[in-house]
């Protein structure tokens, strides 16, 4: 099933947007009215502390039928999820093996919305320090109804592998295609809706900072993602007054309130705290240079976490090993594939799946892609053709969790056999 976009936008990565859904519902000064056009309540929504600097603070204010504050007390909920986000040598596996996990299997057996189809599969940090990163993936059948997910520990990137998901969002409508991303700032709330019926993804979670485009320097102005290919929602709301549920993962831990009414009921809005959307298929890819976004970390150049694609593109290096050399990293890297072949994983490496190579691990091409590699004839040649891999990578040293390591039983055991079969071939010219 195909399912047409139909939903209007505003673009521009970072920008201060208005929109209104009622024209004259957004006030016409700054100053918080007394009371706002059609009765309408007004709420700010902060990303960043109110003092922080003007380039990088954060906020919207949303002008809505009733407050998000009008609901029940909070109470644990029994998730069939198996999420982290607080990782310790207590509920995870501390490995410096290199790790690969084939496709994640969809649950067909029985009906699971995003808010039970998330799984962790490698973190480090606190969110309760707001510090650190989470590697989730999820899985889901069926659409959220009446009910709405709030993510208090950090911002979403979502990375959909399978199936069409369309985000309904406190500031409107998302439709976000495989190919395409979609950032959930924290303490937005939102519900996951499943046009083609199922549906398979990744996740990026930071919990320190937010999302940004990186710095271009020498590689000029036009560059990897240009701003306005960034699309932002449109104010959509409904005036819905029936039994609602908001699902709250609050330290790595679910609660759900009640509520007798839509949270989705935000008339107007303006600012720049914001969920959004861009078409990885627009990136303009520099040679060396493959990071869509970034969330900056307190050490210049070092990252919590880079969003990373390798998209279809030329390779026309002379004099030169073309694959992905073989490194150990500071960084710690965790891969995914949407569609096609990696060009330097042959074999094992498939869409829905993923691998790990953490701080320091030793990685690269496969013994066959080593071999053709090297015997190559380096003319210009367009690789990853109707491929796109990506990587969440991180300063962060990530331990697994146990439902990775263990009980998903996708973890491939071999995996160190894409390497054990490359042969020296030293010539000691000397002797």
């Amino acid at each position: 099933m195909s399912f047409v976009d139909t939903f209007k936008y505003n673009s521009g990565f970072g920008n201060e947007h208005c929109s209104e859904a009622i024209v004259g519902a957004l006030p016409k000064d700054q100053n918080t009215p007394q009371v706002c056009p059609f009765n309408l309540y007004a709420e700010q929504l902060s990303g960043t502390a109110f003092t922080a600097p003007r380039a990088q603070n954060q906020k919207t204010w949303l002008y809505r039928i009733r407050p998000s504050v009008s609901h029940l007390p909070f109470q644990p909920y029994s998730t069939k999820s198996k999420i982290l986000a607080t990782f310790t040598s207590d509920n995870t596996v501390i490995t410096p093996n290199q790790l690969r996990w084939s496709p994640f299997e969809l649950n067909t057996q029985e009906s699971v919305s995003f808010v039970d189809g998330l799984y962790t599969i490698a973190g480090a940090g606190d969110a309760s320090l707001k510090s650190g990163v989470a590697f989730h993936v999820y899985m889901a059948n069926c659409s959220m109804t009446d009910s709405a997910y709030q993510n208090s520990d950090g911002d979403f990137l979502f990375v959909p592998q399978e199936g069409t998901i369309v985000i309904q969002s406190e500031l409107g409508f998302l439709t976000v295609a495989p190919n395409e991303i979609a950032v959930i700032p924290r303490g937005i709330r939102f519900s996951i809706s499943l046009p083609e019926g199922l549906s398979r993804g990744y996740v990026l979670e930071v919990f320190n900072g937010h999302f940004e485009l990186p710095e271009l320097g020498p590689i000029g102005a036009n560059g990897l993602a240009h701003p306005r290919h960034f699309l932002y929602p449109t104010a959509a709301f409904e005036e819905k007054n029936t039994a609602f549920k908001i699902y709250n993962k609050f330290l790595g831990q679910m609660f759900v309130a009640e509520q007798n009414h839509s949270p989705f009921n935000v008339v107007a809005w303006h600012g720049n705290y914001s969920p959004y959307k861009y078409d990885l298929s627009k990136f303009n890819t520099d040679p060396s240079l493959f990071t869509v976004l970034t969330c900056k970390s307190n050490t210049p150049g070092t990252a919590v976490a880079d969003f990373v694609i390798f998209p279809p593109r030329w390779a026309v290096q002379e004099n030169t090993f073309r694959p992905p050399y073989f490194h150990r990293n500071c960084m710690s890297e965790f891969m995914g594939l949407i569609k096609g072949e990696y060009e330097a994983k042959k074999d094992g490496f498939l869409p829905g799946g993923a691998s790990l190579h953490n701080c320091m691990t030793p990685h690269g091409p496969d013994a066959k892609t080593t071999e053709e590699a090297m015997k190559a004839n380096l003319k210009p040649v367009k690789v990853a053709n109707e491929t796109m891999a990506f990587m969440f990578e991180s300063c962060y040293i990530v331990s697994v969790t146990k439902w990775a390591f263990n009980d998903c039983q996708k973890l491939q055991n071999d995996y160190h056999k894409a390497w054990i079969e490359i042969p020296s071939k030293f010539a000691n010219k000397s002797a």
